[in-house]
């Protein structure tokens, strides 16, 4: 693989990983309210949940894809159903900060499985691979996903900082709830767009 090509993958990973979604939203959230522990916690997560997401993919996956179309169909409706199910948890949360909350706290397999039902990491992975590693072979796909694993991790790192710099200004249960509402306002808004 040439230069040219190792940091055209690197800067479409930046893009794909920082760009909003619902994993970013939820990255700023938890953070905000249960600071950077919880925050890295779920990112970590989310970063190993979608580099096996798309190790699986790159390995053969979008064969069993290409060849059941109406799969793609299935899993994006699940995965739109899920986020609207976390947006609906969000609007309805309290905002109450008392650390007996941390239960209620995104965890590091939140963040692994939810990459497996977020139709932006499946439109990342699917597109990457075509348009990167069209052939896809082992190496390829190896180097391609240790290229994106670093590059996601800091990027959704960079959600949880903003929602610690938040979470320092909404340090009452009225300005966490107004915050958690936009939050899952924007989330379902980012499952709307993914249907238009």
């Amino acid at each position: 693989m040439t230069l040219s090509l190792i940091t055209s993958m690197s800067l479409f990973a930046l893009a794909a990983s920082l760009s909003p979604g619902p994993v970013n939203l939820l990255s700023l959230s938890g953070s905000a309210r249960y600071g950077a522990k919880v925050g890295l916690r779920f990112v970590s997560g989310a970063s190993t949940g979608f580099i096996f997401l798309f190790l699986m993919i790159g390995l053969g996956l979008q064969h069993i894809i290409s060849a059941l179309p109406w799969l793609t169909l299935v899993l994006q409706w699940l995965g739109i159903a899920f986020l609207f199910y976390l947006s609906y948890q969000l609007f309805m949360d309290n905002g109450d900060l008392n650390a007996d909350s941390s239960s209620s706290a995104p965890t590091f397999m939140t963040g692994a499985i939810m990459q497996w039902l977020n139709p932006k990491a499946w439109l990342a992975s699917v597109s990457g691979i075509a348009a990167y590693i069209p052939e896809a072979t082992t190496d390829q796909v190896l180097l391609f996903a240790s290229l994106y694993l670093p590059i996601c991790w800091l990027s959704l790192g960079v959600w949880v900082g903003i929602g610690i710099l938040l979470g320092q200004y909404f340090q009452s249960p009225a300005k966490m709830r107004a915050m958690n509402k936009t939050l899952a306002i924007l989330l379902a808004g980012s499952c709307v767009m993914i249907l238009v």
